[in-house]
């Protein structure tokens, strides 16, 4: 009960403060009555969403849309706040100084604001306000492609060239448009790699939600076949089940969804691939996660394979790297994992790399190495909780190997 009052306590605050420019841009009451219907809409849309929505399956499209609007509506007034907030500061500054000042003639302590000040703060919030329908609009399927060539000095001859297309976080249960997957997924063939890795979350909670995207995921190709590996949603932790029995069942059936779309999914497991007399490990383990699901067996997945083979690991969570396998004594050449999204919200331009998700994981987008390894961390397919992408695009990964 207390986070409610403090959510919506901040969200008045936000929209009090930034009101405060509207007021000094403009005179008209249809201004004031918009700004305040969608704002008190958009809260009270919200709070209704989350205390009716059905938790047996967890969070819905109708939460996911609330969560869009929220955002949609507080972040450019936060942008605005800030610039109210610095000008407030100034006037307070100025009138204390005009206070104790013999020589001041004011006898006003806190001037008006200034009509520029606020329509500025007003322009700058529009950035954000329009990002965000961007995102919830169009920027969700805006797939790229991001292709890396790494180097090797203990790549198998065979493998030179090597093509691997890595795909993650699919999250079917936000899924809203046939065609734009369908897109993507054409787009992800186009690569004609040699082989299609999925590094996990391919539900949001239930096996339900991938059921009508089955005859879509299934036309993947990939010459030398397509492996795959959970990730901490497909356990379904998030949702609330009536029995044990429930939640093993539907766990089970998760699992079964790999195979139908062709996929090997390899758990705690590994599996050599050949050409000739040359082979790499492919390794894929359970979630492994410093904050949620820790599930993964890295000893157990390396079992079968040797210290001095070429290893390719899969493992959802890139925790799982920076805490234990890039420091692992087998080498672990290649790591591919996914679960940060980015945050789904960053900036992402030459020169300047930036997400808040980089404050809680120390990888969280593309390619990082030590010791000699390498991990890429995939921004993901699909998109969760917030409807849509900015700045921080959906990604397919196309990785060449090449001996040094």
């Amino acid at each position: 009960m207390i986070r409610w009052v403090l959510f919506i306590a901040f969200v008045l605050f936000v929209d009090f403060y930034a009101f405060q420019g509207v007021k000094t841009s403009t005179k008209s009451k249809f201004v004031y009555a918009f700004y305040w219907l969608f704002s008190i809409g958009v809260l009270a849309n919200v709070i209704y969403q989350l205390t009716t929505f059905n938790r047996s399956t967890g969070m819905s499209q109708a939460v996911m849309f609330a969560f869009g609007l929220v955002i949609l509506s507080i972040t450019p007034k936060i942008i605005a706040l800030l610039i109210l907030f610095s000008e407030d500061v100034f006037r307070i500054v100025k009138g204390v100084f005009n206070y104790f000042s013999s020589n001041s003639s004011s006898k006003v302590f806190l001037e008006d604001r200034r009509v520029f000040v606020s329509k500025v703060a007003l322009g700058l919030a529009a950035i954000p306000f329009f990002s965000v329908i961007y995102g919830m609009a169009r920027g969700k399927y805006n797939y790229q492609v991001i292709e890396h060539t790494l180097f090797f000095d203990d790549l198998p001859t065979a493998f030179d060239g090597f093509k691997i297309t890595h795909i993650s976080d699919i999250h079917s249960g936000s899924f809203d448009d046939a065609e734009k997957i369908s897109a993507g997924i054409d787009l992800i063939n186009e690569q004609a790699s040699d082989v299609i890795l999925f590094t996990g979350d391919i539900v949001n909670n239930t096996a339900d939600e991938m059921e009508p995207w089955i005859p879509y995921f299934k036309k993947l190709e990939a010459k030398d076949g397509k492996y795959s590996v959970l990730g901490n949603h497909d356990y379904g932790e998030y949702a609330r089940w009536k029995s044990s029995d429930e939640k093993e069942a539907n766990f089970q059936a998760i699992k079964d969804i790999h195979p139908k779309i062709g996929f090997n999914l390899l758990l705690n497991n590994s599996v050599y691939l050949e050409k000739g007399t040359d082979k790499i490990a492919l390794i894929g383990v359970e979630n492994w996660g410093t904050r949620f699901k820790k599930a993964g067996d890295l000893k157990l997945a390396s079992s079968k394979i040797a210290k001095e083979d070429f290893k390719i690991l899969m493992s959802h969570d890139p925790s799982h790297w920076n805490t234990e396998v890039k420091v692992d004594e087998h080498n672990y050449h290649l790591t591919l994992s996914g679960h940060t999204h980015g945050m789904q919200f960053g900036i992402e331009i030459p020169g300047i790399k930036w997400s808040p998700v980089q404050y809680v994981y120390e990888q969280w987008a593309g390619i990082y190495s030590a010791f000699g390894r390498y991990i890429n961390v995939n921004r993901g397919f699909g998109f969760l909780a917030f409807p849509g992408r900015v700045g921080i695009w959906p990604e397919i990964t196309v990785i060449t190997l090449r001996n040094r």
